[in-house]
C-alpha cells in the first residue's frame, strides 16, 4: 500500500486542501459502509485511535470506528485560514502537530516568503514533512496546493518544493499551482508569479496551472447551463456543509474536484488503475516541458444519472474543449506531447478506446509519440456523478497562458516598480532577469516544438532521464 501526503502553503493552498479533504471524506464514507479502516483510506489518512473515527462532525460508518488523521502538512504566514479551519467540522482531521503559522504574512511579496519565511522556518517545515513522512509504509507522492500571485503561496510554497527535492529527492512532487487573473488586485503578482515558476520549472515532476479567470468562466457556464432536469448543487459548485458560501468556495470545489480525480486510482480500486509516478513518467517527455493542461468533465450533475452512450461520448469531447479546460487555453489547436485519460464510475475500457480512437483525427500529437494516450479507470465515481472524466494534457498551449504572464511582469519591471520590496529582502536584480530568462526559455521550448512540428523536424530538446 501506498501512501501520499499534500502540503498546503498559503491562504489558496490551505482553503483549497481543506475543500480536499471534505470531499475526499465523503466519498470514502460513501463506499466505505462499515468504516473498517482500510487501503483506501489508509493512502490519504492514518488511523490515530481505534476507538473514533468523525467524518465532518458525524461517525464515518457504524461498527468499529476509528478516529482519522490527514497526512497533510498545512503552513502559512498569516494564521486567519488555519485557525478557522482548525475550528471548522474538519479540526479532528488535522493533526495540530502538522500546523505551521506565524502571524503578519509575506505582503505580497515573493521574497518574504521564499527568502524570509523560508529561511526561518526551513527546520520546522522540514522536521513536519519528516514526521507526516514516518507515518507512511510506502511514500509514493507529495502533492503541494499554493497560489502564485501572492507572496507565501508563491514564495514560501516554492522554497517547500525545493525542500522535498533536497529531503526526498525520489519522491514524486505534483504541484497544483492556481495563476491570478489579468484584472487581479495584487499589483506585484506578476513579479511572484515569473519567480515562482522558475522553481516549479527546476523542481516539480509536474505542475497542474489553473487560472483564476478560467474558474470563473466555468462558474459562468454552470449557471448559463442550469435549468430543467439539471441540478446546481453538485460538488463542482456548491459550499460546504451547508454554510453560506464565500466568494472564492466555488472556485475552490474545482480545483479540489481536480485533485479528487487525479487521486482517484490511489484511493480506490479499478479495472486500469493509473500509479501517481506514472503521470510524470508517461506525460513529461523533457525535463521542462512538465506542465499539464487539467479538464473536468461534467460540470454538474444531470437529474437522470443513466446516462445514454451518446452522453458519454459527449462527456469526452467535452474533455477536449477549451470550455472545460482550467486555464484560458484550446489544446485541441495546439500540439500534445502526451494526454491521459482518467475515468471514474461506470466506464469501460472500450468507451476510452472508443473515443480516443473518435477524436484521434482532431487532435495533432507530436510526430514521434502519436499513441501519446495514457489511461485509467477508477470503478468509483464523484458523489452525486455516474461517470467523470479527467484529461491531463502536456500540450504547447500553455505557452500563451506563459507569455501573457511574461508581458504583464515586462510592463511592470521595465519601470521597476515596487522592485525596492523585494531588493530589502535580500533579493537581488539578477533574480528578476534570471527568473524573466526561464520563463522566456520556457517559452521557446514550446514554439520550437510548435515550429519543428509544422516542418516535420525533431526537436532539439534535452530528453528527460
Amino acid at each position: 500500500m501506498t501512501q501520499s501526503i499534500v502540503v498546503q502553503v498559503g491562504q489558496c493552498g490551505n482553503q483549497v486542501g481543506c475543500r480536499f479533504w471534505d470531499l475526499a471524506l465523503r466519498e470514502h464514507a460513501h463506499v466505505n459502509k462499515k468504516g473498517v479502516y482500510d487501503e483506501a483510506l489508509g493512502s490519504f489518512f492514518r488511523n490515530v485511535d481505534s476507538r473514533y473515527c468523525y467524518a465532518r462532525g458525524q461517525r464515518l460508518a457504524c461498527g468499529r470506528i476509528h478516529r482519522l488523521k490527514a497526512r497533510a502538512v498545512l503552513v502559512d504566514m498569516e494564521e486567519g485560514v488555519v485557525n478557522q479551519i482548525v475550528q471548522g467540522p474538519l479540526r479532528d482531521v488535522f493533526d495540530t502537530t502538522q500546523l505551521l503559522t506565524d502571524v503578519s504574512g509575506s505582503g505580497n511579496n515573493w521574497a518574504v516568503g521564499h527568502m524570509t519565511y523560508g529561511s526561518v522556518y526551513r527546520e520546522q517545515i522540514v522536521e513536519k514533512v519528516r514526521r507526516a513522512a514516518e507515518h507512511c509504509d510506502c511514500l509514493q507522492c507529495f502533492f503541494l496546493i499554493h497560489s502564485m500571485g501572492g507572496g507565501t503561496g508563491s514564495g514560501l510554497g516554492t522554497r517547500v518544493l525545493g525542500l522535498l527535492k533536497e529531503e526526498f529527492p525520489e519522491v514524486c512532487r505534483i504541484v497544483t499551482s492556481v495563476y491570478p487573473s489579468e484584472e487581479d488586485d495584487v499589483i506585484t503578482s506578476p513579479y511572484n508569479s515569473v519567480l515562482a515558476m522558475r522553481e516549479l520549472t527546476e523542481h516539480a515532476d509536474c505542475v497542474l496551472p489553473v487560472e483564476n479567470q478560467s474558474l470563473v468562466d466555468i462558474l459562468t457556464k454552470i449557471r448559463l447551463m442550469s435549468g430543467p432536469g439539471v441540478k446546481t448543487d453538485s460538488t463542482l459548485a456548491s459550499g460546504q456543509g451547508g454554510r453560506p458560501e464565500k466568494p472564492f468556495d466555488s472556485m475552490n470545489n474545482i480545483v479540489a474536484n481536480l485533485l479528487l480525480n487525479i487521486t482517484s486510482s490511489a484511493r480506490f480500486e479499478g479495472s486500469l488503475n493509473m500509479d501517481l509516478n506514472e503521470i510524470s513518467m508517461n506525460l513529461v517527455p523533457f525535463p521542462r516541458l512538465l506542465y499539464l493542461v487539467p479538464s473536468l468533465t461534467p460540470l454538474y450533475s444531470l437529474a437522470d444519472l443513466s446516462v445514454p452512450p451518446r452522453r458519454l461520448d459527449q462527456m469526452f469531447s467535452d474533455a477536449f474543449s477549451k470550455d472545460h479546460q482550467l486555464i484560458r487555453a484550446d489544446p485541441k489547436h495546439s500540439l500534445y506531447l502526451a494526454c491521459a485519460l482518467v475515468g471514474r464510475g461506470d466506464l469501460q475500457l472500450s468507451d476510452l478506446r472508443r473515443n480516443i480512437q473518435r477524436l484521434r483525427s482532431s487532435l495533432s500529437f507530436v510526430s514521434w509519440n502519436p499513441e501519446g494516450w495514457k489511461t485509467s479507470l477508477c470503478s468509483v465515481a464523484p458523489v452525486g456523478h455516474a461517470h467523470s472524466l479527467l484529461a491531463l494534457a502536456n500540450n504547447t498551449c500553455v505557452k500563451g497562458t506563459f507569455a501573457a504572464l511574461r508581458d504583464r511582469y515586462t510592463r511592470l519591471y521595465r519601470k521597476k516598480a515596487h522592485v525596492h520590496h523585494y531588493l530589502q529582502e535580500g533579493l537581488e536584480l539578477e533574480a528578476f532577469s534570471g527568473a524573466a530568462e526561464s520563463l522566456e526559455s520556457l517559452i521557446q521550448e514550446y514554439e520550437d516544438l510548435d515550429r519543428c512540428s509544422s516542418l516535420g523536424d525533431a526537436p532539439r530538446l534535452q530528453v528527460a532521464a
